[in-house]
C-alpha cells in the first residue's frame, strides 16, 4: 500500500535534559511547536497521489419519507468517478455506539434529522463532487418532525421516531421514603431548569483518507477519539473482517466527544473500495454541524426539602435529556445524569427519574461532562436558592451538606478517596476578590469597545459552583488499555518507543507517555509510535480517563520491560542484584550504587512487553434503585466567577474565574492548568453565548459567525488552587482533571449573575433578554 504524504506521526517526545521530563515535570510538547508555528500535519492535511474526492448529500428536513432517490445526472457529470446510495452498503447498513446499530450508513426509507446522509459522490475535484451533488434529485414526502422531548419521555400516546419506543432509558434512583420527608421539611424550594444544545465547536472539521488495499481491505487514516470502537461499527457495514480494516490517527483538531461517533469513516471507505481509488472527504464548517453529535439540551426539575439550619432532608428530580435521532451515548449519559444527579452532597431520601428520549431534533451524544453538566447547572442552582431560603451564605449552604471521605452518593457508593469538599470551598471563598475594574477603559466593561457603556448600569456579581464527575467508564463495563514498550539501543543510546492506539486529541496524552516512560525506565530518549490499530485496544479519550487508563497501561509495560532490564543486569554482572532502580541511563543498587549502564547490559538485545490496565471492576445501577457502585472514580472542582452585568442592556462580562480542584497527583503541571483552563473557558461558553438553535427540527445557526464560543477577549484571568490527594488506587496517585472544570464553571458564571441582577435565571445560555425583560 502507498502511505499518503502528509500522513501525521507523532514526533519524537522531546529529548529531555538527563533527570528531566519525567512525571511532576512540563516538558515541552512534541507537537506544540508544529501546531504553533502551522505546521502540524492534521487530518484536512492528509493528500496522497490519484485520490478522488468524497462528498455526502445530506436531508434538509428533520423527517421524512424519501420516495425516490435519482442519481443518473449526477453519475453523468464529467469527473464524477461514483455514486453510492443505501443500496450500495456492502453489509450492515446501520452502525452505532455501544451495539445499538440504530443509524443508517446511509438513508433508507425515512430521514429523522436534518443532515441525514442521503448519497456519497467521488470526484477528481472537490467542486465537481458539489456540483454533482447538486444534480442528485431525492423526492420526499415531508413529514411534521417530532421534537417534544418531555412528550416522548412522559406522554405514551406520543408518536415514535424510533421503533424501539419513544425512550431510550429511563433510569431510576431511589434513595429512603421522599414522601415522608416532605413531612418533616421546614423549608421547600423547586424550580424548572432547561440546558441548550451545546457544540463541541472543534476547529478542526472531520475529515480523513480511505486507501483501498491490495488484500481488499482499507486503509484509514482519520480524526477520531476510539479507533477500535470505529472498527467494531465499520467492519460489520463494510463488509469485512477487522484484520482487513487498517486504522492510523491522523492529526485531530480538537474533539471534546464529538469524535466518539463515526462520521465519514464509512462514507468514505465505501467510495474507495467502489472506486479503487484513495478518497479523501473533508466537512466544511456547514456540514460540520450535522456531521457530529452535540450536548443533550435538557429539562429539568427539582424539588428539595431541608431543615431550618439547612440540612437537606430530600430530593425530588426529574431530569428529561433530548438525544436526538438515534441512540449515541445516550444510554451512557443518562446513567450519568442519573448518579450524579444531585451533586457531592448528603441528602437521606432522593428519588431521580432520569430519561434519554428520541426526537427529530439534532443527534446529541458525548461531550465534555457527559450528563453530569446538566444536572450540575440544576444541582447547584438549587443549592443557591436553598441557602437564600435559609438565610444561608453559599459557600456554608454547601459545606453544611458536602460529602467527605466515606460518605455515601445517591446511588449508595461509598467515597473511598479523600473527598474534601468542605476545604475546597473555603479555599475558594478565601480566594483574594480581583479590585473594581478601570471604567476609564470601556474594553474593561460588559459590551466592550462597543461603547454600550460608561460604567453606568453596570452591577458586580459573585457566585459558586461545584461539580463531581466520574473517571473512566462506569457501569459494570470492563475499562482497559493497551501498551506496548519497546527498549533497545539506537546511535549508542538506550531508546524506548511506546506504542498505544490511544488518541491524542490535543490534551497532551503523548507528552504523558514519554514522561512516564522516562520515569519508569530512567531513560532521556523516549519515541512515541503513531497511534493505530497494530496494537491493542486503548479505550476512548474521554470521560478523563486516558492519563489513568493508558498511563497506568503505559507504567505497567514499563515495568514489565524493566524488570527484564534486572535479569540481564544480573547475567551481565555474574551474580544476584537486588534493590536496583533505572536512573539516567544507569542501573543502580541502592547498597552498591551505579552498577552498569542500560546499553551495556543490553547490548544487542531488544525488550518488548504488552500489558494491559484495567481499573477496578465497577457494578451496574440497578435498573429500579439505582443503586451500585456504577464508578470507579470520582474527581470534584470548585468554581468561584466574578462578573460585571450591564443590567440595563443584559450584556455580561466574566472578569475573573478562580478554580480550587483535587487532581490527586500532578503529572504535568502546564497540561493540567491547561486542560482546567479550558474546562472553565467552555463552562463560560454555556453560561452566557454557546447554543445551536434549533426550531421544529432545524438547526437555525450552523456557523462560527451565528454559533458563538468563548474568545480570548471573552476568557478573564483565572486563579487556580490545585490540591493532591492521591487516590492510592490509580497510577500515581492520580485524578481524571479534563472534565470537572467544565460542569463547576458554568453555574458559578450564572450564580454571580444572579448575584448581579436578583434575577432566578433558570436556563443557560443566558442571553441579554433573559435579563433586561425579565
Amino acid at each position: 500500500m502507498t502511505t499518503p504524504t502528509t500522513t501525521p506521526t507523532r514526533a519524537p517526545a522531546d529529548i529531555a535534559a538527563p533527570g528531566r521530563g519525567r512525571v511532576g515535570d512540563s516538558p515541552l510538547r512534541p507537537d506544540g511547536t508544529l501546531k504553533v508555528k502551522g505546521e502540524f500535519a492534521y487530518s484536512s492535511d492528509l493528500f496522497i497521489d490519484g485520490m478522488l474526492w468524497g462528498a455526502t448529500l445530506r436531508s434538509p428536513h428533520p423527517r421524512a419519507r424519501i420516495v425516490s432517490v435519482d442519481i443518473s445526472k449526477a453519475l453523468a457529470t464529467p469527473g464524477v468517478e461514483a455514486v453510492l446510495t443505501h443500496d450500495d452498503v456492502p453489509g450492515r447498513k446501520c452502525f452505532g455506539l455501544d451495539h445499538t446499530w440504530d443509524q443508517p450508513v446511509l438513508a433508507f426509507d425515512e430521514v429523522r434529522h436534518e443532515g441525514e446522509p442521503i448519497a456519497l459522490i467521488a470526484a477528481d475535484h472537490p467542486e465537481t463532487a458539489r456540483r454533482a451533488m447538486e444534480k442528485i434529485e431525492v423526492v420526499y414526502e415531508v413529514l411534521e418532525p417530532l421534537t417534544d422531548a418531555r412528550r416522548a419521555a412522559l406522554d405514551p400516546s406520543y408518536p415514535k421516531v424510533q421503533e424501539r419506543g419513544g425512550v431510550a432509558r429511563h433510569q431510576p434512583v431511589r434513595v429512603g421514603d421522599v414522601s415522608a420527608a416532605k413531612a418533616t421539611a421546614d423549608v421547600v424550594v423547586s424550580s424548572e431548569f432547561s440546558v441548550g444544545i451545546q457544540d463541541q465547536a472543534f476547529l478542526g472539521p472531520e475529515s480523513g483518507l480511505a486507501i483501498p488495499g491490495e488484500d481488499g481491505g482499507i486503509d484509514l487514516y482519520v480524526a477520531t477519539q476510539w479507533m477500535h470502537n470505529d472498527l467494531e461499527q465499520i467492519g460489520p457495514c463494510l463488509g469485512l473482517p477487522k484484520e482487513k480494516i487498517r486504522m492510523t490517527l491522523a492529526g485531530v483538531g480538537g474533539a471534546f466527544g464529538g469524535r466518539e461517533d463515526l462520521s465519514m469513516q464509512i462514507h468514505a471507505a465505501m467510495l474507495a473500495m467502489h472506486t479503487g481509488k484513495p478518497v479523501k472527504i473533508v466537512y466544511n464548517r456547514y456540514e460540520s454541524f450535522f456531521g457530529h453529535v452535540h450536548r443533550h439540551p435538557a429539562q429539568m426539575h427539582y424539588e428539595y426539602g431541608a431543615t431550618r439550619d439547612g440540612k437537606l432532608l430530600y430530593a425530588d428530580v426529574e431530569i428529561i435529556l433530548d438525544g436526538g435521532a438515534y441512540t449515541s451515548a445516550t444510554l451512557n449519559v443518562v446513567g450519568n445524569a442519573a448518579s450524579l444527579g444531585v451533586g457531592p452532597y448528603i441528602i437521606p431520601n432522593i428519588e431521580i427519574d432520569a430519561y434519554g428520549v428520541y426526537t427529530n431534533n439534532p443527534p446529541c451524544g458525548a461531550m465534555r461532562g457527559f450528563g453530569a453538566v446538566q444536572a450540575c447547572f440544576a444541582y447547584e442552582s438549587m443549592m443557591d436558592k436553598l441557602g437564600e431560603a435559609c438565610g444561608i451564605g453559599p459557600i456554608e449552604i454547601r459545606q453544611i451538606n458536602a460529602v467527605s471521605q466515606g460518605s455515601v452518593l445517591a446511588t449508595g457508593q461509598v467515597i473511598e478517596a479523600p473527598a474534601p469538599l468542605a476545604e475546597m470551598l473555603a479555599r475558594a471563598e478565601a480566594m483574594e476578590l480581583p479590585a473594581p475594574v478601570d471604567a476609564s477603559d470601556i474594553r474593561n466593561l460588559p459590551g466592550g469597545a462597543s461603547q454600550t457603556t460608561h460604567g453606568e448600569g453596570v452591577v458586580r456579581g459573585v457566585g459558586y459552583g461545584v461539580g463531581i464527575k466520574n473517571i473512566c467508564f462506569s457501569e459494570n463495563y470492563d475499562d482497559y488499555s493497551t501498551a506496548r514498550v519497546r527498549l533497545e539501543v539506537i546511535g549508542g543510546e538506550a531508546t524506548a518507543l511506546v506504542h498505544t492506539a490511544a488518541a491524542e486529541v490535543g490534551q497532551g496524552l503523548v507528552t504523558l507517555e514519554a514522561q512516564i516512560a522516562r520515569t519508569e525506565l530512567g531513560v532521556t530518549k523516549v519515541v512515541i509510535h503513531p497511534a493505530d490499530t497494530k496494537v491493542g485496544n486503548a479505550g476512548s479519550s474521554s470521560a478523563s480517563r486516558q492519563s489513568y487508563m493508558t498511563g497506568g497501561a503505559v507504567k505497567t509495560a514499563c515495568e514489565a520491560v524493566r524488570d527484564a532490564v534486572f535479569v540481564l543486569a544480573g547475567l551481565h554482572l555474574g551474580r544476584a542484584v537486588t534493590d536496583l532502580t533505572l536512573d539516567g541511563g544507569k542501573i543502580v543498587s541502592a547498597a552498591d550504587g551505579v552498577l552498569a549502564s542500560i546499553e551495556d547490559v543490553l547490548g544487542e538485545r531488544v525488550i518488548e512487553q504488552t500489558r494491559e490496565f484495567h481499573h477496578r471492576p465497577t457494578s451496574g445501577m440497578d435498573p429500579v434503585t439505582g443503586q451500585g457502585a456504577s464508578h470507579t472514580q470520582l474527581a470534584l472542582c470548585v468554581h468561584r466567577a466574578v462578573v460585571d452585568v450591564d443590567v440595563e442592556l443584559g450584556l455580561v462580562k466574566v472578569v475573573e474565574m478562580a478554580a480550587v480542584q483535587d487532581v490527586g497527583k500532578i503529572l504535568n503541571r502546564l497540561s493540567l492548568e491547561g486542560q482546567i483552563h479550558g474546562g472553565s473557558a467552555q463552562g463560560l461558553g454555556l453560561a452566557v453565548m454557546e447554543e445551536i438553535v434549533v426550531k421544529d427540527g432545524l438547526v437555525k445557526n450552523p456557523s462560527f459567525t451565528d454559533y458563538l464560543i468563548p474568545t480570548i477577549l471573552d476568557m478573564p484571568p483565572m486563579k487556580l488552587d490545585i490540591l493532591e490527594n492521591a487516590d492510592p488506587l490509580a497510577p500515581y496517585g492520580l485524578r481524571g482533571a479534563g472534565e470537572p472544570p467544565t460542569l463547576s464553571s458554568t453555574p458559578a458564571v450564572v450564580a454571580a449573575i444572579r448575584d448581579a441582577t436578583g434575577l432566578a435565571l433558570t436556563r443557560v445560555p443566558i442571553r441579554p433578554e433573559h435579563i433586561v425583560n425579565s
